[in-house]
């Protein structure tokens, strides 16, 4: 709290050493460049602002940011931003342009992206840009009513302070939700520091009114100034008033001996939603009250006054000004207010107004809140859109027209992230109206919450049904919504809902100007590949992957999607050219959404080129982003690749808490596409650990659940083979041998061919067709493009070499599988390949020092763009950090790489 009249802040804080020093070290560490936030919590009045007040004293020398959550602004986007960065915002046109434009749109002087994470990296960078000129300190009070989209944009910046010298603090209640930032709570205050406090402000207490208070208070500073000061002495009462409804009832004591006039200037203010000192006091005019009444009021500490603003000393003084007024007075303020404001200039509050001043339907009214929430909207100011419609909806006379904008308040709800809220809304408009296109658009969004929740199979059901409802009213709606149960329905790994949302494609009678022709043709292939047709799944694939460079920009999506099928299909290598355009047309676009989307079929494709550290570097990234922004499949779906990856490289418990992690969430919210790789991991940690018979009972479940229809039981066949074999039990290869031989020769692709050969060698019964198979596995090899699978084939090639006793051979090809499992890190594998050229007679060498394996992943990232010559800023804004942050990484690796310059990083090796 500020303290009442600015008394308090002036004041020892009592019983707050062990907070001041928190912050302080927060400020000092500032001050040495690191960066840092910290959110202050607690009950109203327990001393949050005021502690924040110290922050603001102890942090001289360091350029302050202050700003506010006002809760009659909280449906108002990126208000408490812009009051935030307001004094910045002449250094918006230093930005890179994508994060400019987002942030010039956030706060009304552009069009906006709707990509509201993109304007949490701009508000970053805009923080780093102040932070150019000494460190920073930004403070937030009152978080807890921020407008979502501002809190949203903080909390993002927050989580990625690092090297730039910001402190960042904000006080807020229990209501506020930031994961991934560092919390202290606030307490009461002990017993002797309360009785200091108490002292101090009200020093003629008697002894027993003074121990009514101590025990009531429970601590709270704010109660202890406020409870004494009561005209009534509640603390007389016999029944004890829990916090804060008793502060509350002491601060409107107090205003019931202001003058009239002066209470009514309280309430315009305190229903005003901007603190903007002519407003107030010209709708005060309309209601027979002069500017003079504000001086009793600012006398008494209520309100102050600086700029043009007008703040209240303390949040619940504005509440209780606000409750204590009658439900006609309310009425009246709120039409003054809307009748002072300009119609263009302040379209939205005076919307607002209006919405607050009616006691009825009202259509116009109605469709003024229509057009502020779609000015939200355009923002990227999505739970403000859904509060602006769902009033709309409320004041709207017609039936249908009310349920058409409950229907798009439950969209601006679910696309806030208030999946809870949008699903009550959804319901609701679904018991109003029986338009089909409305009901078709809640089919859309129930699918979709459904999903989001783990109930796939019900929202696959939503899809399909939402959809033959407008099949002959809107073609090119129907088909959307059956493209999402076809997606619904892979992740089921469930080829009968496919193959019935596919039907219902085929029964539309879709055009090349509905645009959708790729998707719906990848749609049927994908029915077929999950009902083991795929001579006819594979050929549209491959028909799709050729078309991939030739689709326009803004058609990320649908590149993704391609992107999907070169990993189904064994394409890796133009999946992976396909992954790094998608990835750069997000980041270009601000598409910040989309990007861990792009940067999992990214992260596959590496790893399954056997390109694992890069592999692991874009899963570190993408998982990061992806827990900002709430994708929890997406998280699963990163620390999945991480498990494999951890697996092939013989780091043990990393594998086991990734993938048990990543089947725990699937348990839950059941995406068979995602568990694929974390079973095949554990099944490849137990065949690189010799674990032959647990490797091979792995595989054998996964390939009979649901997995079976997937693409993952084809690419672990020959880890399957290899354990079978491996335990002399070749009857149980046939079948995966089957699975991978039929795929094979679909796909066409000499990696596929290669390893085929090498499973048939494994399973040969005389010497002469295991050489055949041999022999013919390395010359694919040469054709294809995965080293790792390469260096596989010359381990077992080289094993069965030594034992017909060619050791000559055998070290040719067991040299090459060292050099290799070294480079990648696939660390068991390196070391079979070592025992087996001791045991060929060959003394083995430890290898050279792998570089970039020093490197954290992040490192690794910015010492590689380094690399190329680019700038710190242009990194930064690739990997959404700040310049400052780049450095620091590039600080840390050049001693770890034995390099000086950057000009040095272009000559190294770094995988």
């Amino acid at each position: 709290m500020s303290g009442v009249g600015g008394r308090y802040i002036l004041m020892v804080l009592w019983g707050r050493e062990r907070e001041q020093a928190q912050i302080d070290a927060l400020i000092a560490q500032a001050r040495e460049g690191r960066s840092g936030s910290l959110i202050l919590r607690g009950e109203p009045g327990i001393g949050k602002s005021a502690l924040l007040d110290h922050a603001a004293r102890s942090a001289e020398g360091m350029r302050p940011l202050r700003g506010t959550g006002i809760e009659t602004e909280a449906e108002l986007p990126f208000a408490a931003l812009h009051l935030l960065l307001h004094p910045a915002l002449d250094r918006i046109g230093r930005l890179p342009a994508p994060q400019a434009r987002a942030l010039e749109g956030a706060f009304g002087l552009a069009t906006a992206p709707e990509d509201r994470f993109l304007i949490g990296l701009a508000a970053l960078s805009l923080l780093t840009e102040l932070a150019e000129d000494g460190p920073l300190l930004c403070l937030v009070d009152d978080a807890q009513w921020m407008d979502r989209s501002s809190a949203e944009a903080l909390l993002f910046a927050a989580r990625r302070l690092h090297s730039e010298g910001i402190a960042l603090l904000f006080a807020a209640r229990d209501a506020f939700h930031a994961p991934g930032v560092p919390e202290l709570r606030l307490e009461g205050l002990d017993r002797q520091a309360a009785d200091d406090l108490l002292r101090e402000h009200t020093p003629g207490l008697g002894p027993n009114v003074r121990e009514r208070i101590l025990a009531e208070s429970g601590g709270n500073p704010l109660a202890l100034i406020e409870l004494p000061r009561m005209p009534d002495s509640p603390h007389h009462a016999p029944e004890p008033l829990p916090l804060p409804r008793r502060i509350q009832e002491a601060y409107e004591a107090r205003i019931t001996v202001l003058p009239p006039d002066s209470q009514t200037m309280l309430m315009v203010a305190a229903l005003d939603d901007a603190g903007d000192l002519d407003v107030v006091v010209r709708a005060a005019g309309r209601l027979g009250v002069d500017a003079a009444a504000l001086g009793p009021a600012e006398r008494a500490g209520f309100l102050s006054i600086s700029g043009g603003r007008l703040s209240f000393g303390h949040p619940l003084m504005r509440t209780a000004a606000a409750r204590r007024a009658a439900y006609d007075e309310r009425l009246a303020v709120h039409r003054a207010l809307a009748g002072v404001l300009d119609d263009e200039q302040d379209a939205d509050r005076r919307a607002w107004h209006l919405a607050a001043a009616v006691t009825g339907r009202d259509e116009p009214i109605a469709a003024a809140l229509e057009q502020a929430a779609g000015r939200a909207r355009e923002r990227a100011g999505h739970a403000a859109a859904a509060a602006a419609l769902e009033r709309a909806a409320r004041l709207t006379p017609g039936l249908a027209e009310r349920a058409r904008r409950l229907a798009l308040s439950a969209e601006a709800a679910a696309d806030a992230g208030a999946l809870e809220h949008a699903q009550v809304l959804a319901d609701q408009a679904r018991r109003l109206g029986d338009d089909p296109l409305t009901l078709a658009r809640l089919a859309g969004l129930r699918g979709r919450i459904a999903f989001d929740r783990g109930a796939v199979q019900e929202a696959h059901r939503i899809l399909v049904d939402g959809a033959a409802a407008i099949a002959g009213l809107d073609r090119r709606g129907a088909a959307l919504l059956l493209l999402d149960a076809v997606r619904n329905a892979w992740y089921l790994s469930d080829p009968a809902a496919v193959a019935e949302s596919s039907a219902g494609l085929a029964g539309l009678p879709l055009t090349p100007e509905d645009g959708l022709d790729g998707f719906v043709r990848a749609a049927h292939a994908m029915a077929d590949f999950l009902a083991g047709d795929l001579d006819r799944a594979l050929p549209p694939f491959r028909e799709l992957i050729g078309l991939a460079a030739a689709i326009p920009s803004g058609m990320t999506a649908l590149r993704i999607s391609i992107c999907s099928l070169a990993g189904i299909s064994g394409d890796f290598d133009n999946g992976l050219a396909i992954a790094h355009a998608a990835i750069e047309e997000c980041r270009a676009d601000g598409m910040i959404g989309l990007l861990p989307l792009a940067q999992a079929v990214l992260a596959i494709h590496q790893m399954y080129l056997g390109r694992f550290r890069d592999a692991v570097t874009t899963a570190t990234e993408g998982r990061r982003l992806a827990t900002d922004i709430g994708q929890t499949h997406r998280i699963a779906h990163f620390e999945s690749v991480m498990a494999m990856v951890a697996a092939v490289q013989g780091r043990e418990q990393d594998c086991r808490e990734l993938a048990e992690r990543t089947i725990a969430h699937v348990s839950a919210h059941p995406v068979a596409t995602i568990v694929g790789w974390a079973e095949w991991a554990l099944g490849l940690l137990d065949l690189g650990q010799g674990r032959f018979e647990a490797a091979l009972e792995r595989f054998d479940a996964a390939a009979r659940g649901p997995l079976r229809h997937q693409i993952m039981p084809i690419y672990f066949a020959p880890d399957q083979i290899e354990a079978a074999v491996r335990l002399g039990l070749p009857a149980r290869a046939a079948q995966p041998l089957a699975r991978f031989e039929s795929w094979a020769a679909a796909a066409r692709h000499p990696w596929a061919d290669a390893v085929l050969h090498r499973c048939r060698a494994l399973l040969a019964t005389d010497d002469a067709a295991a050489e055949r198979h041999w022999e013919q596995a390395v010359r694919s090899h040469a054709d294809a493009n995965r080293p790792y699978e390469r260096a596989r084939t010359d381990l077992l090639y080289g094993e069965w070499l030594r034992r017909a006793r060619r050791k000559n051979e055998s070290r040719t090809r067991l040299r090459s599988a060292l050099e290799t499992f070294e480079r990648v890190g696939a660390t068991p594998w390196a070391e079979r390949a070592r025992a087996e050229l001791r045991a060929a007679g060959e003394t083995v060498a430890q290898g050279a020092p792998d570089l970039a394996a020093s490197l954290s992943p992040q490192e690794l990232q910015v010492v590689r763009l380094a690399a190329t010559g680019v700038t710190n800023r242009e990194i930064a804004a690739q990997l959404f950090l700040s310049p400052k942050t780049v450095s620091h990484h590039l600080y840390r690796a050049f001693p770890k790489l034995g390099v000086t310059t950057r000009t040095e990083l272009a000559r190294l090796d770094l995988g």
